[in-house]
């Protein structure tokens, strides 16, 4: 789609921004030479972001013996962001300040056969309210309410179109949450928030091509290419997890076999514990945080079935980021999510080493592979961006609603 002057000016407004966010206090020179975006340019987007009270001047800077350069940083009291992460298992919900430092966090469990949409509503709902409450702000000061969902989203019209994990199918969910929700929502996928997590305030910064992959109940990979994130032509990029792995393999979700999901995702590898011990202890059949949980504890015990386990599990997934090193040649792999997580160092170590044995000499030399480094829950995160894209893009169109009047106003010709 051919983008106007109006999307390319907020696509500016929001990277001043988040270069604000990462770097505070930070001069408008620096801003042009992060952004590649001229001074006078930065200088009009710097403007707009002070009037919107979304930063604030903080000063001066020396400039070796030139005039003394101002300073902006974010100001974080300038408002709230909701990032809510909707996963197979749970609803978990952050509240941020405008410097996205965590304020508050509610979870709730999503247990088997409780996935109905209505209900995963109420579930976001209440959450939503309780870190507004538990962070004593109103209700008002809310900017925007991001929330990922697993699978395909049309983002456009805020619909779940499929989730197959949570067996949802055209599921209108911001129009159900608005029901309850008077904020303005913004609806993506997690493959997405890890990615913009990362690229803000992870792994993938300062990288021009990162893969992140997201290992929890569904298994995905979310793409940083050419320094923006890479979401295809219908925003269904990254959908790595449906990739054939093995042929006439286990059945997945989708409909179809041998996915990587579902060797890698946290069913699948319940499922390798099974074939390898059927009776372990490990195992906790309807409980997929628990297992994986044990998992991990006996591995750090240095439990020789566990240690398999993960040996195996790293042998599937190190065969299918040989791929994604092949094909996309990025500069960083970043394991996200709460099983990367969970599972940690050993996982990475016997992911580096199946990967080194199938990828290509040339492209795995310039590519590292990494654990997250997010402290806070990474989908929450990446989330709240989202709605703190649509708050800069509702902001520039209510200023130009502004401007219009005014000029209305005085007589003048509209713009």
């Amino acid at each position: 789609m051919k983008r106007t002057s109006r999307d390319i000016r907020t696509a500016n407004r929001y990277e001043v921004l988040r270069q604000i966010i990462a770097g505070s206090p930070v001069s408008r020179q620096e801003l042009a030479a992060a952004t590649g975006l001229s001074l006078a340019t930065v200088a009009t987007l710097v403007g707009e972001l002070l009037d919107l009270r979304m930063i604030t001047e903080v000063g001066f800077e020396d400039s070796a013996g030139g005039r003394p350069r101002g300073l902006v940083a974010v100001d974080a009291s300038g408002g709230a962001l909701v990032g809510v992460d909707i996963a197979e298992t749970y609803v978990h919900v952050e509240l941020f300040d405008l410097a996205l430092n965590v304020l508050a966090r509610a979870e709730e469990e999503v247990r088997p056969g409780e996935s109905r949409p209505e209900r995963v509503v109420g579930q976001v709902a209440a959450a939503v309210g309780s870190v507004v409450a538990r962070a004593g702000i109103g209700a008002d000061r809310v900017l925007g309410v991001g929330v990922s969902v697993p699978g395909q989203v049309d983002r456009d019209t805020g619909v779940a179109a499929y989730a197959p994990n949570l067996d949802w199918h055209g599921v209108p969910l911001l129009d159900l949450l608005a029901e309850h929700l008077a904020q303005p929502l913004y609806l993506d996928n997690p493959l997405r928030a890890c990615t913009v997590a990362e690229l803000w305030f992870g792994a993938a910064r300062g990288r021009g091509d990162a893969v992140v992959v997201n290992l929890g109940t569904g298994v995905g990979a979310g793409l940083a290419l050419g320094g923006g994130l890479h979401r295809g032509v219908s925003n269904s990029a990254g959908e790595w997890g449906h990739t054939t792995l093995v042929l006439d393999g286990r059945p997945c979700h989708c409909g179809n076999h041998g996915c990587v999901e579902t060797y890698v995702g946290a069913p699948g590898i319940m499922q390798n514990i099974r074939e390898l011990d059927p009776g372990s202890a490990l195992l906790h059949p309807a409980d997929q945080t628990a297992t994986v949980d044990a998992l991990a504890r006996a591995v750090a015990a240095g439990d020789p079935v566990a240690l398999k386990v993960v040996r195996e599990t790293a042998r599937y997934l190190g065969a299918g980021i040989s791929d994604l090193v092949n094909l996309l040649n990025p500069q960083v792999v970043v394991l996200s999510s709460w099983v990367a997580s969970r599972l940690g160092e050993p996982l990475l170590d016997e992911v580096r080493a199946a990967v080194a044995r199938h990828a290509l000499r040339r492209p795995l030399a310039a590519t590292e592979i990494v654990l997250s480094p997010i402290p806070t829950d990474p989908v929450s995160l990446g989330a709240a961006t989202f709605a703190l894209e649509g708050a800069l893009q509702g902001a520039g169109q209510r200023s130009r609603a502004t401007a219009a009047r005014g000029r209305a106003v005085a007589g003048a010709p509209p713009a």
